[in-house]
């Protein structure tokens, strides 16, 4: 099979559908563990992005959060929401197909706080000077959390954490 090919044609596929031009394909050892197209505009869920569908999907199936030995096939580089997931999960590789660039000519999600071609820009800036309000409230109870975490835990390795 054409890992490439079938990413296209379930981006496609969802296309025709009414769903957003966005899909993934995750492989291991040859076989197509998982794969999605973006569900988000089907499910009103704009967390429903192809990369963490599929994750999810893999990794129940594989039954760890760890895709080490996998090979994600993606259709466009990832947005920050999927590449954080990307790195957390671990493939050996991810393989995208077209560039933000590429793609920006045709396909436009501008939201109110997020546009991709300034949304990097966001990260190093400091939080009070990001354009999406946030505020820090303190409570000490929150590092209890964590302390019961780590007595549950011991000091094992946050890979799996």
């Amino acid at each position: 099979m054409d890992f490439i090919k079938r990413t296209i044609a379930l981006a496609m596929e969802n296309v025709e559908k009414g769903g957003r031009p966005f899909a993934t394909v995750i492989v291991r050892d040859g076989k197509v563990i998982a794969e999605s197209a973006n569900q988000a505009a089907q499910s009103h869920d704009p967390t429903a992005h192809a990369e963490i569908l599929a994750i999810r999907e893999a990794c129940k199936a594989l039954q760890t959060e760890n895709l080490s030995d996998c090979d994600i096939y993606i259709l466009a580089s990832p947005c920050p929401m999927c590449l954080g997931s990307l790195y957390y999960c671990s493939p050996r590789q991810v393989i995208y197909i077209t560039t933000r660039e590429e793609y920006a000519p045709f396909y436009r999600d501008d939201r109110k706080y997020f546009e991709l071609e300034t949304f990097y820009d966001e990260y190093p800036k400091a939080i009070a000077n990001r354009r999406l309000p946030m505020k820090h409230q303190h409570d000490n109870e929150a590092l209890a959390v964590y302390k019961r975490w780590q007595d549950l835990n011991g000091n094992q390795n946050s890979e799996n954490a």
